[in-house]
């Protein structure tokens, strides 16, 4: 007796019973996924013959470049060691700049404070230049 379970449906929409109806369904399954899986399989080899071409072109190329540089590779090759090569001196540089922009805010700051001393300088000079003119000399302040 077979169930519910085992039954399986045939093109009419009748209820096929056993092992029979199991085999039915499973071909009626198979030729409804058979274009899909065909057409997977076609990429799936499309994709492995694909990836073999261009092994074999990376070979060729690299064959070709360990002969002779070509213009490019040989210019990738110079910026790339380039570029390495140039990071310890570029820290540096950035350490430099750096340590310049530090001794140009201390030589601002003296600068100004040298400026400051000048106009105080230059100030108390035409004090002591007017003082002289008019003959007045403070009493706390030497005669020098």
């Amino acid at each position: 007796m077979a169930g519910a379970s085992s039954a399986a449906v045939s093109g009419a929409g009748t209820p096929v019973a056993g092992p029979a109806g199991r085999d039915l369904f499973a071909e009626g399954l198979l030729e409804f996924l058979r274009p899909a899986v065909q057409q997977l399989d076609s990429h799936v080899h499309a994709v492995r013959e694909s990836q073999v071409e261009l092994r074999e072109q990376i070979d060729n190329l690299a064959t070709v470049a360990s002969s002779f540089c070509l213009p490019e590779l040989c210019r990738i090759n110079e910026d790339q060691k380039v570029a390495l090569d140039l990071d310890p001196y570029v820290k540096k540089l950035l350490n430099a700049r750096r340590r310049v922009v530090l001794v140009n805010n201390i030589l601002q700051n003296a600068q100004e404070r040298l400026r400051r001393l000048n106009h105080s300088v230059a100030k108390e000079t035409a004090r002591r230049r007017a003082m002289l003119d008019s003959g007045v000399y403070p009493s706390g302040s030497p005669s020098k």
